[in-house]
C-alpha cells in the first residue's frame, strides 16, 4: 500500500486535506531519516514534503482570495507552483529555492553522510511555517512505523 498505508496517495494528488497529510508525514520521516543519519533519503523526502505543501496552499478554499493562480495551473508542474506563490507574495528569498534544489538534485544521485543538515532543516521549517504546513501535533498523524526506510 502506497506510503506504507498511512495516507491515501489520490488524495494527496486531488484534495488540498491530502496534499496537507502527505505534507506532514513527510517531513515527520524525512526529518526521522536526517536523525537516522540516511542525509540524502531525508532531504528528497523534505522536498517531496515541499512540493505537496505547495500544492496544499494553492489547493486550499481558504487561501484563494490571496492569491493571483490562472486556473490553468498544472499543480504537478513544481517550478509553476513556485512562481504563482512568489507573484502572489506567499514565496520570498528568505528561503533559497535554488540552493535548495541543487541539494535534492545532490542528494538523488549520491549519498551525503558528512552533510550538516542543521542550517537547512532551520530554514525549511521556516518556510513550511510560511505556507502553515508547521506546526502541527505529530501524534495527531497516523503512527509510523519506524522501520520502514
Amino acid at each position: 500500500m502506497p506510503h506504507f498505508g498511512l495516507m491515501s496517495t489520490e488524495d494527496s494528488f486531488k484534495k488540498p486535506e491530502g496534499a496537507l497529510l502527505r505534507a506532514r508525514l513527510h517531513i515527520r520521516g524525512g526529518k526521522r531519516r536526517l536523525r537516522q543519519g540516511k542525509i540524502s533519503a531525508g532531504i528528497v523526502t523534505l522536498y517531496d514534503a515541499f512540493i505537496f505543501a505547495l500544492r496544499w496552499y494553492l489547493m486550499a478554499p481558504e487561501h484563494q482570495e490571496e492569491l493571483r493562480v490562472n486556473e490553468a495551473l498544472d499543480l504537478t508542474d513544481e517550478k509553476a507552483m513556485i512562481r504563482a506563490l512568489e507573484s502572489s507574495g506567499i514565496l520570498d528569498s528568505s528561503f533559497d529555492l535554488r540552493a535548495f534544489d541543487k541539494l535534492v538534485d545532490k542528494a538523488a544521485y549520491e549519498e551525503m553522510p558528512g552533510f550538516d543538515y542543521g542550517p537547512m532543516l532551520v530554514q525549511f521549517e521556516s518556510l513550511m511555517r510560511r505556507l502553515e504546513v508547521m506546526p502541527f501535533d505529530e501524534e495527531a498523524l497516523p503512527p509510523e512505523d519506524p522501520s520502514t526506510f
